[in-house]
């Protein structure tokens, strides 16, 4: 496995949107188009929308944010993870420790020194998962989903 990141771009796009998670997650995570509209709205150097590839194929998607506005009042800023979807079929194969450690690596690059996510709780979620990588929960919400925070430092 030698997973990539690459950026979505105009010949990507199409592959990049048809992305699909397993049916019973999809009610944990918004689908790539959502995100990728997301990410248009959001200045560049906040939302960090990027192809995790692998061998030639598009294995899942990643979006981070830098420095986001985590209350809405300029009194707190954030660095994480918005968004993971690993393609059904490609599940299971570090796909998502991978991205995990990239975005890792960037806040680490930009200076930083904690990666929040915040996730759905209940069956087929996430939340295993990000605890195994060391992520713990910070006693917040964000709606309806639980807040999570790795230490970078």
């Amino acid at each position: 496995m030698t997973p990539r990141l690459e950026e979505v771009t105009p010949g990507n796009f199409d592959t990049a949107v048809a992305l699909r998670v397993r049916p019973d997650q999809e009610h944990a995570v918004a689908p790539v188009v959502r995100s990728l509209a997301e990410a248009y709205v959001h200045p560049r150097d906040v939302a960090w929308p990027r192809l995790i590839v692998d061998d030639g194929r598009v294995v899942g998607f990643l979006m981070a944010f830098f420095g986001i506005d985590w209350h809405g009042d300029g009194s707190v800023r954030r660095c994480g993870l918005w968004r993971l979807n690993i393609a059904a079929g490609e599940q299971g194969r570090g796909y998502g420790r991978f991205a995990v450690d990239a975005v890792a690596g960037e806040i680490r690059r930009r200076g930083g020194t904690e990666l929040y996510v915040s996730w759905h709780p209940g069956p087929h979620g996430p939340e295993e998962f990000y605890l195994r990588l060391g992520f713990r929960k910070n006693g917040e919400t964000s709606g309806d989903q639980t807040v999570g925070v790795l230490d970078l430092s």
